[in-house]
């Protein structure tokens, strides 16, 4: 008798090929590969912080408001016992100087939902607190009614028309619970904080919902883990923090907030609310109190300022969890294990590995991927490891490295898509230097470590010889080269001393330090250009899975390999990566494959 499944069928969808990225969380046919498949969302578990640019005046004590993208920051301190009027806009990529406060001041708070739109309170004149209370209309600061008392180091959420300002010190009434509500033209004393505080972090939509997270309470400890909400008419205890601190900021609403940064003892740590709880999420790259942010958003914020052993201007950009973060697959191993290996592809599916060390020996091997499997070709005329690469996998080149008879060679490689030729040498003998381009017409290799030590020597190659050009600003080695033209190419993190996060940029003249990685380290590889690119495993003390992509500014964290490793070969692009091989502490011909979408097709198997 038939069953239900032979009369009707089943409810899977069938396709020929690929579902497009909207269509996720699906299982469908592939009728034109022949594959059942499924489609699954790439997202964050934890949010994470992006490095972005500095202010133009670092300070501490100062106050901010807005968003990721159209940001305030203004007052503050930028050394002891200098205050500053200074106010500068960021548009998610660059800070510029505008028209200053009226009164400068420090230990000032505000707020606001967009950098046009922004409302400045009170804070230290120096000496004693002040009243005064400025808006800014996206060109000029005006000022406007008093709170009632004044008062430093007190928080305020909401936006410029309706905002809620609590807290704070008022040398009469010490640590205060006072809270003031503005309806845009006047400020009310409203119900007190149930636990009188300074320092701490507030968020909120408006006058009528806030959270008043954490901060200095004066009882020893003294930073308190207590929250409270407002319900536009009084104050209740809900879950407290998991590190109370004080002189932190946040972002976000009621239901919704993260808090981030603060002191004792200095720290990056950032929690996440969810309107019931509090979890950790990833900290901040740089530890620091007396630091500002923006306003409304808990998904997608921003910190600046602060103070870390002195004052300072850096930023960065957080991505709140279940964001889009790409994910690695498995793919087909390698034939032959190894690690610190040439490696070039601009194609996911299109990559050349050659030579490395298989634990034992360098060798000589070098195969080629499709997208589906990796064969062997033609080997190099030497077995070498701990080169630098440049190329496409059917034009490619390999130069420097280190044989099996001598510490560093300056030999040189060219491929031509079926056999390896021998041409022109470096002009140094260099092992571990970075590499870019095109082709095996027009490559770069910079840094490195010459017998003399690490080294910041840059050689240009044009087809048939070497030609020094402007160093690197720093001698170093063993990073991340990425760059698919020899005029315009990265050197992120490596070895100088120790572990480095410092990220330096080519333009085709000359070096230019632009934003760090977010963890230093060293044999990793990159792939991408300028404008996108991906940093891939590496080694800190230990073998790391860590991939962070640039998007031409600064770098964040994304979905981390399935192998921790480093030494490993890369291609690609930032949406469409390849790893493979490198050392987990053991060489390994793992494969692995990255999607840069939000969603991810897998294969379903027996």
């Amino acid at each position: 008798m038939a069953d239900y499944k032979d009369i009707i069928g089943t409810a899977v969808r069938n396709n020929a090929g690929n579902l497009s990225d909207d269509q996720k969380d699906q299982i469908f046919y592939d009728s034109t590969n022949v594959d059942f498949k499924y489609r699954i969302a790439n997202v964050t578990s934890a949010g994470s912080w992006r490095t972005g640019n500095s202010m133009n005046t670092a300070r501490s004590q100062l106050a901010g408001a807005g968003t990721q993208t159209s940001a305030l920051v203004f007052g503050g301190e930028p050394g002891p016992p200098a205050i500053t009027a200074d106010t500068e806009e960021y548009d998610g990529t660059t800070w510029t100087e505008v028209n200053n406060l009226n009164t400068a001041r420090r230990l000032l708070t505000g707020t606001g939902a967009v950098n046009t739109q922004v409302i400045a309170i009170s804070g230290w004149l120096q000496p004693g607190q002040s009243t005064n209370v400025e808006t800014w209309n996206g060109s000029n600061w005006t000022e406007t009614t008093d709170v009632n008392v004044g008062r430093y180091s007190g928080r305020a959420a909401g936006t410029y028309t309706s905002a809620l300002y609590f807290g704070g010190i008022n040398p009469a009434l010490n640590y205060s619970a006072l809270t003031e509500s503005w309806n845009g033209s006047a400020w009310t004393e409203v119900g007190d904080l149930n636990t009188a505080r300074q320092s701490l972090a507030a968020t909120g939509a408006d006058n009528t919902s806030c959270l008043a997270s954490s901060g200095n309470s004066g009882t020893p400890p003294g930073s308190t883990t207590v929250v409270e909400s407002w319900n536009g008419s009084s104050w209740t205890e809900v879950t407290d923090v998991n590190t109370g601190r004080n002189e932190i900021t946040g972002s976000g609403t009621q239901p919704a907030t993260v808090i981030y940064g603060g002191t004792p003892p200095q720290t990056a740590k950032t929690e996440l609310w969810n309107g019931s709880s509090w979890a950790e999420q990833n900290d901040m790259s740089t530890a620091r109190h007396n630091l500002a942010g923006s306003s409304l958003s808990s998904t997608s914020a921003v910190a600046f300022g602060g103070f870390t052993s002195d004052e300072t201007g850096s930023t960065e950009e957080w991505t709140g969890a279940g964001a889009d973060i790409g994910a690695w697959s498995t793919g087909t191993d390698m034939n032959t294990a190894r690690s610190t290996m040439g490696n070039v592809g601009t194609a996911q599916n299109a990559a050349l590995g050659f030579g490395g060390y298989n634990g034992t020996t360098r060798v000589a091997n070098t195969e080629s991927w499709n997208g589906s499997a990796w064969t062997e070709v033609n080997d190099l005329n030497a077995a070498k490891n701990a080169f630098g690469s440049a190329g496409n996998y059917t034009s490619a080149l390999g130069f420097g490295g280190r044989d099996n008879s001598t510490p560093r060679v300056a030999t040189n490689e060219s491929w031509n898509g079926s056999s390896w030729t021998e041409v022109g040498d470096l002009n140094r003998i260099v092992k571990e230097s970075f590499g870019a381009g095109a082709d095996n017409t027009a490559a770069l290799c910079y840094g490195g470590e010459s017998p003399s030590g690490n080294d910041s020597r840059v050689e240009s190659w044009n087809g048939s010889s070497w030609t020094e050009v402007g160093d690197l600003n720093a001698a170093k080695r063993d990073g991340a080269g990425i760059g698919t033209v020899y005029t315009s190419c990265l050197a992120s993190g490596g070895y100088v001393t120790d572990v480095v996060s410092t990220n330096e940029q080519w333009n085709g003249s000359s070096w230019t330090e632009v934003n760090n990685l977010n963890t230093a380290r060293y044999q990793m590889q990159g792939t991408g250009s300028t404008a996108a690119g991906l940093v891939i495993g590496g080694y800190t003390t230990t073998a790391v899975a860590i991939t962070e992509d640039w998007n031409g500014n600064n770098f964040t964290e994304v979905g981390d390999l399935s192998t921790a490793r480093y030494g490993a070969g890369t291609a690609g692009t930032i949406t469409a990566a390849l790893a493979f091989g490198g050392s987990t502490g053991t060489v390994t011909a793992a494969t692995e494959e990255w999607s840069g979408s939000s969603v991810t097709t897998k294969v379903l198997t027996d």
